[in-house]
């Protein structure tokens, strides 16, 4: 038997209310404790598979929003025509490409679900994951305008108080946050970063 069990409350619930996945619920209860993504937003969600916080996304910014999802994984479309889904590496993508393309100075919020894959080797598993949060802050840096808010999935491991205190130099406020849809086993964590520097 695996870790955790294939049908907990929060997927099926998931499954009753039309979202992709149980990471819905997470995204949820982030905008409704600190509100990173406002009506009109133009947000990037890194990691976007299945789709399930762009659902939520696409029912905050509105008609008047715009949101690009960035996946290796396929990912399956939406009939929106805000929102546009672009197959690449996270590790690999340039931001200003994907701004100049659509026509934008920036992102007013960038959202990321991304997990690295894990070899259960810890100094592996680790280097991984400092690797996929460097290119998270290269987008941040160089792609989300000066104000601008981002929430971020990380995981109490080693190097997670070197990232905190990393962000804490790009934003002005920094929120760890654990969901109540995440597992409670899990290491994971949410990062919400608000009013970027």
């Amino acid at each position: 038997m695996g870790r955790f069990p294939l049908r907990d409350t929060f997927f099926l619930k998931a499954k009753r209310e039309g979202f992709r996945a149980r990471s819905a619920y997470k995204l949820l209860e982030i905008q409704r404790r600190f509100h990173p993504i406002k009506k009109g937003d133009r947000l990037l969600d890194l990691g976007c598979s299945p789709g399930s916080f762009i659902q939520v996304a696409r029912a905050i910014v509105g008609e008047e929003g715009f949101i690009v999802g960035v996946d290796i994984l396929d990912t399956q479309p939406f009939s929106s025509k805000n929102i546009v889904i672009l197959k690449m590496d996270v590790c690999k993508m340039d931001v200003r490409e994907i701004l100049e393309r659509f026509g934008f100075d920036f992102f007013d919020v960038i959202t990321s679900d991304v997990s690295p894959n894990i070899s259960g080797v810890r100094e592996v598993d680790e280097e991984n994951r400092k690797n996929v949060y460097e290119a998270i802050k290269r987008i941040i840096r160089s792609g989300l305008r000066k104000g601008g808010n981002c929430v971020i999935k990380s995981f109490f491991t080693e190097s997670f108080s070197s990232i905190k205190d990393d962000l804490y130099r790009i934003f002005k406020e920094l929120h760890v946050f654990k969901p109540q849809a995440s597992r409670k086993t899990s290491p994971e964590v949410y990062l919400v970063c608000l009013n970027k520097n």
